[in-house]
């Protein structure tokens, strides 16, 4: 007898735990406008993610070879060319597109900006 109620329970809870609470959770973390737009909503998320690492990167070993080259040479450099001639750096990478690097050379600070 307590068999049989308990396993007639059973179905009637996981019923109520599989109510419309989970779908607004769901809804709240979800931030695609629809099913279908989801896969162009992930590649956008994909391409800016991208970008801003190759910003990140960029900088950070620019910012890097600034600082060798102030503690070498005790100056800053005067532009970025003069990295890449005295082989502080290979090239001056390039900015992810609709971007550009920013060099102040009285701060010595390196910037992606928008064009």
């Amino acid at each position: 007898m307590k068999a049989i109620l308990s396993l007639s329970l059973l179905p009637s809870l996981l019923l109520v735990g599989c109510g419309d609470g989970g779908s607004r959770s769901n809804s709240t973390t979800n931030e695609s406008s629809s099913v279908i737009t989801a896969p162009v909503d992930y590649l956008g998320a994909i391409g800016k993610g991208q970008q801003h690492a190759i910003k990140t990167v960029d900088t950070a070993a620019l910012t890097q070879a600034i600082q060798l080259f102030q503690v070498q040479e005790d100056r800053l450099p005067k532009d970025l060319n003069e990295l890449v001639e005295l082989k502080y750096i290979g090239a001056i990478p390039q900015a992810p597109q609709g971007k550009k690097i920013l060099y102040d050379a009285s701060t010595g600070t390196v910037k992606v900006v928008a064009q």
